[in-house]
């Protein structure tokens, strides 16, 4: 049978048990991604491609239960003789899956879903996004070690390999719209230039103050139309005054460096921005350096306050290892090719997540911020649970009440001037590190 003839067969192997989740994930997504990347199932397997794509996005939802438990408490397995799949079904299943079609299914659904909420949460016209980055342990193997690498500081080296990841986030929603991931070598300068291409025109996009290099930031303005950008600024940049908005908001000019218009020579020598002086209750003064060079458009007091909210990148990466992965040690899976399948399943899980948030959010009339990401992915979890094992004809009713149930999660408002000095409860503790 060839692979098209395939395509509609795999479609219609789905469950209706999965009608949760597929209002969401279309089988049109899937079944183009596993088109666009080679890999539908040409015959009938227990475990055929479309099946392990929904494995793989619930074992990033389900941390706390194997692999194998998890096929079997949702029922992903087909019919057959065994009750369940055999661990090294579920295996081979993900090898021949890859991570080819999760990365393409995470790519086309937060193209729909990330810059669609970051346009309708817009400040003064501009989709608003972050960018930093984070890492995540791999389970200690030479082929890990050799894929990934290992962090090397005063203390030694890290206890295990290290994934190092940059995302590109709706600030305002927590939906991820791109990530750039891989050896914890590579630079995260290196990774969020490869994120640049996924940012819209009319946006503005607020970034750590590491991220300052005019090879960063003149591509992510000039490359893009009313793109622009928003970082703080570091004690020991310089730059020439050249108009002043107000005592502390100016227009200044900075020379590019010759190293970096060597190696990209497209570079200007010059490039100018904007300074705006700031000083909350109890801190230092700081200054923030942007491309909104439009003291009347954008005001400074805005642009100074809005600086703060690059901090919903840091949480939504909490959401994520703490909440979802619950502070394991290392991501589950054994093998570089099944960890990169994992990262994209976990992405696509925490999306999802965060979507249906985002609906409940606006049936209730606040911002999604204001649901509470770890009530909501119990409960989510908990429905998927039931879903597994309910009649089809109840899923319809029980799907509704999740979203009413969603809609009781609502936080209280964000308290802005809390202070939180950063300090730890518990040090270190003084046994001998262990190494290979």
């Amino acid at each position: 049978m060839r692979l098209s003839q395939s395509l509609p067969l795999v479609a219609e192997i789905t469950p209706e048990k999965f009608e949760d989740l597929r209002r969401n994930i279309s089988a049109e997504w899937i079944l183009q991604a596993l088109q666009a990347t080679g890999t539908a199932s040409v015959r009938t397997r227990r475990l055929p491609a479309q099946v392990v794509v929904w494995l793989v996005i619930a074992i990033a939802l389900f941390r706390n239960r194997s692999i194998h438990d998890v096929v079997s408490k949702l029922n992903l397995a087909l019919p057959g003789i065994s009750p369940t799949a055999a661990s090294s079904t579920v295996t081979e299943a993900r090898a021949r899956l890859g991570h080819e079609p999760m990365e393409w299914l995470f790519t086309v659904s937060a193209d729909q879903w990330a810059h669609g909420s970051a346009r309708q949460h817009a400040w003064h016209g501009l989709a608003l996004y972050g960018a930093d980055g984070t890492t995540l342990r791999a389970p200690d193997s030479p082929d890990n070690a050799q894929a990934f690498g290992y962090s090397r500081g005063y203390r030694g080296e890290s206890a295990y390999p290290l994934v190092r990841a940059v995302g590109l986030l709706a600030l305002r929603s927590h939906l991820l719209a791109a990530v750039a991931f891989g050896d914890y070598k590579t630079s995260e300068l290196a990774y969020a230039e490869q994120l640049w291409p996924s940012v819209p025109n009319n946006s503005l996009t607020i970034v750590d103050r590491l991220f300052f290099s005019a090879a960063v930031l003149i591509p992510l303005a000039r490359d893009g139309e009313n793109r622009h950008w928003l970082i703080r600024a570091k004690k020991n940049l310089k730059w020439r005054i050249l108009q002043r908005f107000s005592p502390r908001d100016a227009l200044v000019e900075m020379n590019v460096s010759k190293v970096a218009r060597a190696k990209n020579p497209t570079l200007p020598k010059t490039w100018v921005l904007r300074a705006i002086k700031y000083q909350r209750k109890g801190f230092r003064v700081q200054t923030v350096l942007t491309s909104l060079l439009d003291a009347q458009a954008f005001p400074a007091a805005e642009v100074a306050t809005l600086y703060h909210e690059r901090w919903e990148l840091e949480l939504a990466y909490d959401e994520i290892k703490t909440e979802m992965l619950e502070r394991e040690e290392s991501l589950r899976s054994k093998s570089p090719a099944a960890i990169r399948q994992e990262l994209w399943g976990i992405f696509i899980a925490y999306n999802l997540v965060r979507l249906e948030m985002e609906r409940a959010a606006d049936d209730a009339g606040v911002e999604p911020l204001r649901i509470s990401f770890v009530a909501a992915l119990r409960l989510i979890c908990d429905e998927w649970l039931w879903c597994a094992i309910a009649a089809p004809g109840a899923i319809p009713r029980h799907l509704r009440d999740l979203r009413a149930s969603l809609k009781t999660l609502i936080l209280p408002p964000r308290r802005t001037q809390r202070s939180y000095p950063r300090a730890v409860k518990i040090k270190m503790s003084n046994y001998a590190r262990k190494r290979r």
